[in-house]
């Protein structure tokens, strides 16, 4: 995948992150701020500041991104599903949820496609349809299972795959996972998420074939990029 060649389009892969529980409402109005500043494709916060920052967003082109099941994917399918309609009408664009990790690292592909399938029935009611995206945790992961969980994703019709919640301690996004999910998961887009901190690391995502970027060090990275 090319190089974004300007500020614009790079800042068009971001999902512009906060996800720390400690976040307040000030914090979450400086986000959208920035959001706003550098034209990011969205911004990515906990369910209790969805409604905050679709109002503070209204009427600009940044969407608004929420998750469910989040971070340990432990929660049940009908729970998820919930989760992700209750944020969906609070104004959530997209929905991240994290897939069941007991169920990626046993091979149960009957559990992870009633849970995606519960959850994806919710976003495609909507009227217009939200995009849900995985969070499969990929460090955690063999290649064997990261093209499992992948497989069942596409299988289910889920928009995109995400690497990581970046709270797991086997770590984030790396670019040869990322590169794998890609080619598991081909009709999905890859969101690499969980310690891109970097340009270099950015880039270096992009080219292994993430089509987002969830980091909440966008705007250093923005920053950072001095285009010739």
């Amino acid at each position: 995948m090319m190089r974004p060649t300007t500020k614009q389009q790079l800042a068009q892969y971001f999902d512009h992150t906060l996800l720390n529980a400690s976040a307040v409402e000030a914090d979450i109005r400086r986000h959208c701020d920035e959001a706003l500043r550098y034209g990011v494709y969205a911004v990515c916060v906990q369910p209790r500041w969805v409604s905050l920052c679709a109002d503070l967003l209204h009427g600009s082109s940044v969407k608004v991104v929420s998750v469910a099941g989040f971070p340990f994917g432990t929660e049940l399918a009908h729970v998820k599903a919930y989760e992700a309609e209750a944020v969906i009408r609070d104004g959530a664009d997209e929905v991240d949820i994290v897939a069941d990790l007991a169920s990626v690292l046993s091979g149960d592909a009957a559990y992870l496609r009633r849970e995606f399938s519960a959850v994806l029935k919710v976003c495609r009611k909507m009227h217009p349809p939200v995009l849900l995206k995985v969070i499969i945790e990929s460090a955690s992961l063999s290649a064997e299972q990261i093209r499992f969980v992948c497989g069942i994703a596409q299988e289910t019709g889920v928009d995109f795959v995400k690497t990581s919640t970046g709270f797991h301690p086997a770590g984030g996004a790396r670019a040869d996972d990322v590169r794998l999910m890609a080619e598991a998961a081909p009709r999905c887009g890859i969101k690499a998420a969980g310690g891109v901190k970097t340009l270099q690391q950015a880039f270096a995502m992009i080219e292994a074939g993430a089509t987002r970027i969830g980091a909440s060090a966008s705007a250093a990275i923005l920053d950072s990029f001095n285009p010739a």
